[in-house]
């Protein structure tokens, strides 16, 4: 444990911003599973609005800093591709 208390303080607001940190991880992996979810079943129109709920929370969470702003960018690019394709194959 910390000696000093500015130290102590610190390690509470870490751990605060770790758990939110966790929780807005964990929100994102499953909105992007529910749109992969509705891109194998076929539901172009789903997909494409769900879409923009993930876009809106990887630029959220990239620009706090939670997820690095490639790998937001990286994962929209690729759940786009596969809306895409999927729009082209129906």
């Amino acid at each position: 444990m910390a000696n000093l208390k500015s130290s102590q303080k610190r390690i509470r607001s870490n751990e605060r911003k770790r758990v939110r940190n966790v929780a807005v991880r964990t929100n994102i992996k499953t909105e992007v599973k529910r749109v992969e979810q509705a891109i194998e079943q076929g539901n172009y129109e789903v997909a494409k609005k769900m879409l923009s709920e993930v876009s809106s929370a990887l630029d959220s969470a990239s620009t706090k800093g939670i997820i690095k702003k490639n790998t937001g960018s990286r994962k929209k690019a690729r759940l786009a591709k596969k809306i895409n394709d999927l729009q082209a194959s129906a």
